[in-house]
């Protein structure tokens, strides 16, 4: 356990940090999951920008490696594209 008064702050705001991470990404991955799910080719064109601004958000903030979001986007485009 930290005995510092700004060790036990930096856990504080780890954890917060955390948290609010954490909503970011779970946030994506339901959107990405729901994008798959769609049948609709005209639905899936029109959520992807939406996905996509969201990956390049995780990326920016460092919480995904960029190649990572690069395949990701990648992939989402192919599944849409390949929508009949």
């Amino acid at each position: 356990m930290a005995h510092h008064k700004s060790a036990k702050k930096r856990i504080r705001q780890d954890e917060k940090k955390r948290v609010h991470n954490h909503y970011y990404k779970k946030t994506a991955r339901t959107a990405i999951k729901r994008l798959r799910g769609l049948t609709d080719k005209a639905d899936a064109q029109k959520f992807l920008p939406k996905v996509i601004s969201m990956i390049d958000r995780l990326a920016k903030r460092n919480l995904w490696h960029k190649n990572k979001a690069s395949n990701v986007k990648s992939k989402l485009t192919k599944f849409v594209n390949a929508i009949g």
